[in-house]
């Protein structure tokens, strides 16, 4: 059997005592195929663009959680305002509700009366004598109107009627024994903003949305 035939090792370089370049020997060239070119283009294309799909992957999830913090953090904000306008959207309402009444009240001020001895009809049909105590704004002319009242109810006992100075034009008492009843228009607005107020500070924050179907 032979022997292979050893191959001298040659530097392609060689550098002489004082580090000068003495001797450069020529490096073969490999000549590619067209083919083997198209495949080599062909896969940096593919490797280039999923490198590039890759960071633009990453650079929407950082968008992505950015905007997610971004209304997390505006969130409780939305919700201060909202609860502001919806408190100042029922305080706007409440205060065109009063002004509404009080006009309805000038213009129709022994209204609320007629109403009341309506709805108590029952109540004081039977009692033998009815206190009426009015503004005497009020009382100016309101005996006509009391006795056909009282003959539509069935009311056959004795009226009076008292003046109180103090009360408001449309307030009024009503006193027939068993039961009575009041009716003071400052006071009842006063309850109805109360009422709002406890309703708009129980909600609080977590009140419907103001648009339907949205979020709180």
């Amino acid at each position: 059997m032979s022997q292979p035939v050893p191959r001298k090792f040659d530097f392609d370089t060689v550098f002489d005592d004082a580090g000068a370049v003495a001797q450069v020997s020529a490096r073969p060239k490999r000549i590619y195929p067209l083919e083997e070119v198209e495949v080599i283009r062909a896969q940096a294309y593919a490797e280039g663009e999923r490198t590039a799909m890759a960071r633009l992957e990453a650079q929407q999830a950082e968008a992505l959680s950015t905007i997610a913090q971004a209304c997390q953090a505006a969130l409780p904000r939305l919700a201060e305002v909202a609860h502001a306008h919806r408190i100042g959207s029922a305080e706007l309402s409440l205060a065109c509700g009063q002004a509404i009444a009080d006009a309805a009240l000038d213009a129709f001020p022994r209204a609320p009366l007629q109403a009341a001895l309506d709805s108590l009809a029952r109540e004081i049909e039977s009692a033998p004598r009815l206190l009426v105590t009015v503004s005497p704004s009020l009382a100016e002319g309101l005996e006509p109107l009391l006795a056909q009242a009282a003959q539509a109810i069935g009311f056959a006992g004795q009226i009076q009627v008292r003046q109180d100075a103090g009360m408001a034009p449309a307030a009024f008492a009503l006193d027939f024994g068993d039961g009575a009843a009041r009716f003071d228009p400052a006071a009842a607005a006063q309850r109805v903003s109360e009422a709002l107020q406890a309703a708009l500070a129980s909600e609080g924050l977590h009140a419907e949305p103001l648009i339907p179907g949205g979020d709180a």
